[in-house]
């Protein structure tokens, strides 16, 4: 998904991945392969540490005396695969085509539940127990004999592996590439389940698989499972569909009877009676219903918005609260992709060109209020970004390298330039001209051309109209030195459709990213073979062995101290090849909701669902009218 200084982000909790980035010192702590084979386990992580010993009563973060009811109307800062926040014509979220709503998640429960105050630990939900081989290639799952479907069938060991082999062949691409060395997913009679993989997979591959929803077999008999239809599919989880209205407005209703209630999983949340998703295409609409009250909880993303638009009447009187929570501690990813399967934009020298273009300082100054920093890498707000010099232990990973990546690897991490904040730095702007010079183009009455006479184009496709108020100042920059650059404001579902064929010059991504990336999480942003699988994560379409190789290494790092110098060497590579380039990020949720809710603090380090976490309180909702 894409944003601009309203930044929202996407999924597996939101694009969760099944990582997470670190509270912890960078301590070296025992692998994945080191968590002991042939045992009963109630939980797994990355490094094996778990916080929830077993038998363990509830999540901390759980609210258990939180009363039942109420509604939450809001419009998700966050999705999912290919949900879509502003329309919607399928329900339908596990494939790669259509615009399905936020939030079907709900509906589904998963073998194992991720603990949203632990980077990268998950417990059993439909799962009791999981046991790892003796070789680590395969998980015998054993499932609860109380696990049920919303119309009261039984899950069964048969339809986890219906469904996990239906998401290996049909599923959206975030499934089918995690899913590419499983070799075989197979009922042992009723209650257990077994995975298989090749032996290629990473150790933590299993940390995402096991988070993926399971499906009804028999209701699915004889049905595509594609973008098709408006008809939602037969769930498990704590919510169920209720009224919708496509491309409107979609409610989730509280399954009363939820099989799952009282495990320790599950036990003090999901609170609300109803959960509401409002559509709008329009971001001033979208404001104007919540001043109204027809939301109730808003997550603001618009820098101008926050600070000065909250001083209407509600706010004014205390019926409204406006406040920051802290941001997760994991790796937030919000960077321009140029899309690198258009020739013009292989050279390294174009790429950095163009970002010499966005005064960062000017637009920040001018228009955002001040109210964010610059990013400097794709893993900002994370252990992860690498600063200053490389450690010994990073060029034990770079030098092999020396010759295939950047000189710049080498030095001081690639930093984002500063601009005088003038909006128009001459420097830096004749800087970009030479580059491109250096590339190849000539400037031939006003604009850049190359060999060919072929004029230099940039297409910057957005799908939100504040982009149009933001970036002027970034393609008046573009077009002075050359470039015939134009902004393409296009509709959500052609957007959509846009992104996941790579049909783009140049477009804004935001993630936030796991906070222990698993090796497919990275394969989806950063490595070849992903370069041309639609649906995937690698919208600049970089294509490198190098890169390949640190994601590898990654990837196979038995510790915490490992996985992080590992990291670190990527982000060095990817910073000095400009593949995507950072711009912005605000350290804290800024929100605004209407006081009718209860709910605890802190909030958990990892995860921040508000429609799983708080609650509808009748006393407050009575004081301010809204009961």
């Amino acid at each position: 998904m894409t944003t601009a200084d309203f930044s929202a982000l996407s999924r597996r909790r939101f694009l969760e991945f099944s990582g997470a980035a670190l509270a912890t010192p960078l301590l070296g702590r025992r692998a994945f392969a080191a968590i002991p084979t042939g045992k009963s386990l109630h939980g797994l992580s990355a490094f094996g540490d778990l916080k929830y010993p077993a038998g363990f009563e509830h999540f901390d973060y759980a609210s258990l005396d939180a009363p039942k009811g109420g509604t939450i109307t809001f419009q998700p800062g966050y999705w999912f695969f290919n949900q879509n926040v502003q329309t919607f014509n399928t329900l339908n979220s596990y494939v790669r085509t259509g615009d399905a709503p936020p939030r079907m998640e709900l509906c589904f429960d998963a073998l194992m539940m991720s603990a949203w105050d632990e980077p990268d630990s998950v417990y059993g939900l439909v799962a009791e127990s999981v046991a790892i081989s003796e070789d680590r290639n395969s998980f015998t799952f054993k499932l609860r004999p109380e696990a049920r479907f919303h119309d009261g069938s039984p899950i069964t060991a048969e339809d986890v592996a219906f469904s996990y082999t239906l998401l290996k062949e049909k599923g959206h691409p975030d499934f089918v590439l995690t899913l590419s060395e499983m070799t075989a997913a197979e009922a042992v009679g009723s209650r257990e389940f077994r995975i298989v993989f090749s032996g290629k997979q990473s150790d933590r591959t299993i940390l995402d698989v096991v988070l993926y929803p399971i499906f009804s077999k028999a209701s699915l008999e004889g049905k595509p499972f594609d973008s098709s239809r408006l008809e939602p599919l037969l769930g498990s989880g704590p919510y169920k569909v209720g009224r919708f209205s496509a491309g409107r407005y979609i409610e989730y209703e509280r399954v009363e009877d939820d099989w799952a209630r009282d495990l320790p999983a599950r036990r003090g949340l999901y609170h609300f009676d109803r959960i509401r998703i409002e559509f709008y295409s329009d971001r001033n609409a979208a404001f104007e219903a919540f001043k109204k009250g027809v939301t109730v909880f808003r997550e603001e993303f618009t820098s101008r918005v926050w600070a000065t638009g909250y001083d209407f009447p509600a706010i004014q009187d205390g019926r409204v609260v406006k406040r920051e929570f802290p941001s997760e501690l994991r790796p937030y990813f919000y960077c321009k992709a140029l899309n690198q399967r258009r020739e013009r934009f292989r050279d390294p020298r174009v790429r950095e060109a163009v970002n010499l273009c966005f005064d960062f300082e000017w637009i920040n100054k001018n228009l955002f209020y001040g109210l964010y920093d610059r990013s400097q890498s794709p893993f900002e707000k994370s252990p992860y970004k690498a600063e200053g010099l490389p450690s010994e232990s990073e060029l034990a990973l770079l030098e092999p390298l020396r010759g295939k990546v950047p000189d710049a690897v080498f030095g001081e991490a690639v930093m984002q330039p500063v601009s005088d904040g003038s909006g128009r730095d001459r420097k830096m702007l004749r800087r970009a001209q030479e580059l491109m010079q250096a590339a190849g183009w000539r400037k031939q009455n006003g604009v850049l051309t190359n060999a060919d006479g072929e004029p230099f184009t940039l297409e910057y496709l957005v799908n939100d109209q504040v982009f149009l108020s933001v970036e002027p100042s970034f393609l008046g920059n573009l077009r002075a030195i050359g470039i015939d650059a134009r902004m393409r404001h296009v509709d959500p579902t052609q957007y959509q459709l846009r992104l996941v064929s790579f049909d783009f010059d140049m477009t804004e991504i935001a993630f936030s990213l796991g906070a222990t990336p698993t090796y497919d999480t990275l394969v989806q942003f950063f490595h070849s073979s992903t370069a041309s699988v639609e649906g995937a994560h690698n919208y600049p379409g970089m294509a490198d062995a190098t890169v390949d190789s640190l994601i590898e290494t990654a990837g196979k790092a038995q510790t915490r101290e490992a996985f992080t110098t590992a990291m670190r060497a990527l982000d060095r590579v990817l910073r000095a090849r400009r593949d995507w380039i950072p711009n912005w990020y605000s350290a804290n949720h800024r929100v605004a909701y209407w006081d009718m809710f209860g709910f605890k603090e802190p909030k958990p380090d990892y995860f921040f669902p508000v429609e799983a976490l708080w609650w509808y309180d009748e006393e407050k909702a009575k004081a301010i009218g809204k009961a």
